[in-house]
């Protein structure tokens, strides 16, 4: 009995040893836990974005896990999510020690991480318009901000969007143009068919047999014929945040509504600044504040100035052509025989002209309400226009120039007091006061027609010019021409004094045309 009671104590002792060295070994085997090994740090605590997730083997690990767990987050929106990860791992060295599961890491990570994200960028569209940019949510959106200006113009919803992808460009980039809903069935035809070709092939030979002849007034269909962007227009797929993104019915009231836009106008023959301003829709007042060349209502331009002016035009402008039938009377254009005897200031109409009648169907094309060209298609007069026919003059008229040099302009051209006893209410000519002995130049080449003492003029000279005209130098010193002596723009023919009646030494000039005093300064170069 004593032997078998020993027996059992060495079975018990050899047991424990057994169990003590089963657990060392699940120990140092067991794949949560790291052995020791004389390599520096062999076991990691992991921080995220400042919370401790786990202990883990390697910062690779960690790494491994992190990028597991930002996938998670992700595959939770059908969007681009952005989120932030701030990954640290503190490594030490240890005889033994347990690591955690690579499964509770990465859920502590996802957890971490959906806590923490930043934003989610949306798939959106960014539509391009010139220089003017607006981001919109979807495809759909994109459709009805351009939709909507085409709508501005087409009553009938005949016209439509079409997004295509633009060939030109490396990356994608949709274009927009514009199709009817009959053109849009077409294409779609064609696309699953094949039978464009022999569509054409009919096309072509019901032509020959029927070849298309001249329209009568009843044939057209009057009213919008087409349509398409007057600018371009590109679309562009981008994530973006929700607060970048611009409601559709704001982008449609920025994109479609009027703003003022600088313009220029080309001032056309038989322009009046009056018709300008009716013309643009711009007050008077407005069109000379805009224009530095003009000081008020009665500034002159001429055929070719450049104007500028304000227009309302929206971002995204449309171009459209419409077809219309209307009836007007009319006029011939005039009709110029050219005599090169005469200068080009001299003309004489020979017949005048009387207005037409006729019908018309034209093509109008315009850039948003403006009307930018016009074309008529078909035209029928009821009775013919007379032309007016005007015999005019091609040689270029001679110049004037002020006839001395400096001098104060010190009486203008028209009506003023009366200077002194004897002198004219209404002045015929222009002074200048000027030093006696001032030397007096001809204002233009020609014939001398009087030279010497003119009474109120007193010493006085008459020059006749080859268009006609006449100037008169009076109040002179000294005469240094005679009658019939031919002169040149700019030759010295007397100087200035103070002779018949008159307030002082001065230079009294006049332009006379057809016998009559004209303001001089108007002619002067």
């Amino acid at each position: 009995m004593k032997h078998i009671t020993c027996y059992y104590k060495r079975l018990n002792i050899r047991n424990v040893k057994i169990a003590i060295l089963a657990v060392i070994v699940s120990i140092f085997f067991l794949p949560t836990y790291v052995s020791f090994e004389k390599t520096g740090n062999n076991m990691f605590r992991v921080i995220l974005n400042n919370v401790e997730v786990g202990v883990v083997s390697s910062p690779q690990a960690a790494e491994d896990y992190v990028t597991e767990a930002r996938r998670r987050v992700a595959k939770e929106s059908t969007e681009l999510v952005l989120v932030e990860s701030e990954l640290t791992t503190e490594g030490s060295e240890v005889l033994w020690g347990r690591i955690d599961t690579a499964e509770d890491v990465i859920d502590r990570m996802t957890d971490v991480l959906a806590g923490d994200v930043r934003e989610t960028l949306h798939r959106s569209y960014v539509v391009k318009i010139n220089e003017y940019m607006v981001n919109l949510s979807n495809k759909s959106d994109v459709t009805k901000l351009l939709q909507a200006a085409l709508d501005k113009y087409d009553n009938s919803g005949t016209y439509h969007v079409k997004l295509q992808l633009d060939p030109a460009r490396e990356l994608t980039v949709l274009s927009a143009g514009v199709e009817t809903q009959e053109e849009a069935l077409v294409n779609a035809q064609e696309t699953l068919s094949m039978e464009a070709g022999i569509h054409a092939d009919l096309t072509e030979i019901f032509e020959e047999v029927e070849p298309a002849g001249e329209k009568d007034f009843e044939d057209y269909e009057l009213g919008l014929v087409s349509m398409e962007y007057g600018d371009e227009i590109e679309v562009v797929e981008a994530y973006l945040d929700e607060s970048e993104l611009m409601d559709v019915e704001d982008a449609i009231r920025e994109v479609t509504q009027d703003e003022e836009k600088s313009d220029v106008y080309e001032v056309v023959s038989g322009d009046t600044l009056s018709e300008i301003a009716i013309k643009t829709n711009i007050p008077m007042d407005k069109l000379i504040e805009m224009n530095d060349s003009l000081e008020d209502e009665n500034s002159m331009i001429r055929v070719g100035d450049e104007l500028i002016i304000t227009v309302p035009e929206p971002k995204l402008a449309v171009v459209r052509q419409e077809e219309a039938y209307y009836e007007e009377d009319y006029e011939a254009e005039v009709i110029y025989i050219d005599n090169d005897d005469w200068y080009t200031t001299e003309k004489v109409t020979l017949q005048e002209p009387s207005a037409g009648h006729r019908k018309i169907i034209a093509l109008t094309t315009f850039e948003n309400d403006k009307e930018i060209a016009r074309e008529i298609i078909k035209e029928e007069v009821t009775y013919e226009a007379v032309p007016k026919i005007v015999e005019r003059g091609t040689k270029i008229p001679p110049t004037y120039i002020k006839p001395i040099s400096g001098g104060r302009l010190s009486s203008n051209f028209g009506r003023r007091s009366r200077p002194t006893k004897g002198a004219s209410t209404y002045h015929k000519g222009v002074d200048w006061a000027t030093p006696t002995g001032t030397a007096v130049y001809a204002s233009c080449g020609g014939t001398v027609a009087r030279a010497g003492w003119g009474s109120g003029y007193g010493y006085v000279v008459y020059i006749n010019h080859p268009d006609g005209r006449q100037t008169r130098y009076g109040h002179l010193s000294k005469v240094l021409v005679s009658a019939g002596q031919t002169v040149t723009q700019g030759q010295k023919i007397a100087l200035s004094g103070n002779t018949g009646v008159s307030t002082g030494p001065h230079l009294h000039f006049e332009i006379l045309i057809n016998g009559t005093q004209v303001n001089p300064l108007k002619y002067l170069n």
